[in-house]
């Protein structure tokens, strides 16, 4: 439904603007709530679509017409999104996950067995009126088996190839995989489209380094450029070191009809920081952003942020870190920086349960021209991070990965300090966030604070965030600018 009144709209969709929902050339903004109650069932979940230009907050849930589901207890409608144009229109269409929906199938209830939806945007807007377009895995893969605990959409990425050709990668990080003989439980998997190719890919498929093991989580993470797309297997067994974790890096590239697997990377590869270690959860989140060579007129290459919130520092545990990682086309690979707050002039101390890197966002802000520590910024979630008075407020840190010393322009925000608001307990500041050429996101879906006790969402520029404007930051809260007063856990992003 539409909750404020649009203004006129455009006759046709325009594209060319990521993230335009009714095609007008100016970006909607999605803020999720996923715990938010819908028609009585607690924790269905919903979206909200902020229209640019002031036309008007658009509320997206299964309770919209439409959809081939209902609101029901612990959906968790909107734990993920992705925007993309799947149908090539000109508007921007919205990407949901639900993971937790139960699906039946032939009689039987698959708990958490997962849907998507595919939310399409119209020139006068998204949500009522749209066409909806529901998937269980099976459903969107012929395949594929929709099961019981897969979760799938858990994670999703989506835009488009260098050629222009949309794609969409959808994380099943729950899904049994067979191998061997043996059908190993939550190995994950991704469902992989690009134009005409939908294919299933697992640890098991050709190419795809390591092999599926139990708790792997292959698929709960996903980051993603125009040629390149990693996917995080957090769970990812190293030697007798459980949940270590691992990333592998594809290219758009089809190879044998699937993405072309670049290479995998661990804290025990050759040239990567640190060591692989027990509960390190290396790729529990990752993030991407072009890179450009000065031999180079584009952006041949990507820079990957790695987080690995369970990293020990010494005797200190889970204190966490990163790794930025660029990747080339031939899949040779380059650490640029490995760290955590242990590092000389970095802002804050290593300290334990921080768990660094639990979000990591990185964007190049100017993809025009050679990628040089200027035009680079990354953003790492420090949610159990505690101010001088509040305990677990959280941080978000901010570097320059390509500096030669990253304690020369990191910083930490924190609420009352580089953001807006007052830090509370258990705000967790850092557990949502996103990196775009213009803005840094911060949401803050567990706000205690009295005036936003129901969650906010501060938009940035990365020139305030630098200290070279002061433009101020825009904040989205339930009850003002047009969003209803409702709510749970409002402004997750990403």
């Amino acid at each position: 439904m539409t909750l404020t009144s649009q203004q006129a709209a455009a006759a046709t969709c325009t594209a060319g603007t990521a993230s335009d929902f009714n095609g007008d050339g100016v970006q909607d903004t999605v803020i999720a709530d996923p715990n938010a109650t819908v028609n009585g069932a607690r924790r269905a979940g919903l979206v909200r679509v902020v229209l640019g230009g002031g036309k008007g907050v658009s509320e997206i849930s299964q309770a919209t017409a439409g959809m081939n589901a209902a609101p029901e207890g612990g959906d968790g409608f909107g734990t993920s999104y992705a925007a993309y144009d799947a149908d090539g229109d000109g508007c921007s269409d919205l990407v949901v996950g639900t993971p937790y929906e139960d699906v039946v199938k032939d009689g039987k209830n698959l708990v958490d067995a997962g849907l998507i939806h595919i939310i399409h945007g119209t020139p006068t807007g998204i949500g009522t009126g749209s066409v909806i377009d529901g998937y269980s895995q099976a459903g969107f893969d012929s395949n594929s088996t929709t099961e019981a605990y897969d979760w799938f959409g858990f994670a999703l990425k989506a835009g488009t190839n260098a050629s222009g050709t949309p794609y969409l990668v959808i994380g099943v990080p729950g899904e049994g995989v067979t191998f061997g003989g043996t059908t190993y439980a939550d190995a994950g998997c991704i469902e992989y489209v690009q134009g005409g190719t939908k294919v299933s890919v697992s640890q098991y498929s050709t190419g795809v380094p390591g092999d599926p093991e139990v708790n792997d989580r292959f698929g709960y993470s996903l980051a993603g450029t125009n040629r390149y797309f990693a996917v995080g297997t957090p769970g990812e067994a190293i030697g007798d070191k459980e949940f270590a974790g691992g990333v592998t890096v594809f290219s758009h590239t089809l190879s044998g009809g699937m993405p072309t697997p670049l290479v995998g990377l661990a804290q025990d590869t050759d040239g990567i920081g640190g060591a692989s270690e027990a509960g390190d959860r290396f790729g529990f989140s990752v993030s991407m952003t072009g890179y450009r060579p000065s031999d180079q007129t584009y952006n041949s290459d990507v820079l990957l942020a790695v987080g690995i919130p369970g990293e020990d520092i010494g005797s200190i545990p889970d204190a966490g870190g990163v790794a930025v990682i660029r990747i080339q086309p031939s899949g040779a690979y380059t650490q640029i920086a490995a760290f955590d707050n242990s590092v000389p002039d970095v802002e804050g101390d290593a300290v334990a349960d921080d768990f660094m890197g639990q979000r990591v966002a990185i964007t190049n802000t100017d993809a025009n021209v050679v990628t040089s520590s200027a035009n680079v910024r990354l953003a790492v979630g420090e949610p159990g991070k505690d101010t001088a008075t509040v305990r677990d407020a959280g941080a978000v840190h901010i570097f320059r990965p390509l500096d030669t010393g990253l304690g020369t322009n990191d910083k930490e925000l924190t609420r009352g300090s580089g953001l807006p608001g007052t830090a509370t307990a258990r705000d967790y500041t850092g557990v949502s966030l996103v990196a775009g050429a213009t803005n840094l996101y911060v949401g803050i879906p567990y706000s205690k604070e009295p005036a936003t006790n129901k969650g906010v969402l501060y938009v940035q520029p990365w020139t305030d965030v630098d200290g070279t404007t002061s433009t101020g930051t825009t904040t989205y809260r339930p009850g003002a600018g047009g969003l209803p007063d409702a709510g749970s856990a409002f402004g997750v992003i990403g």
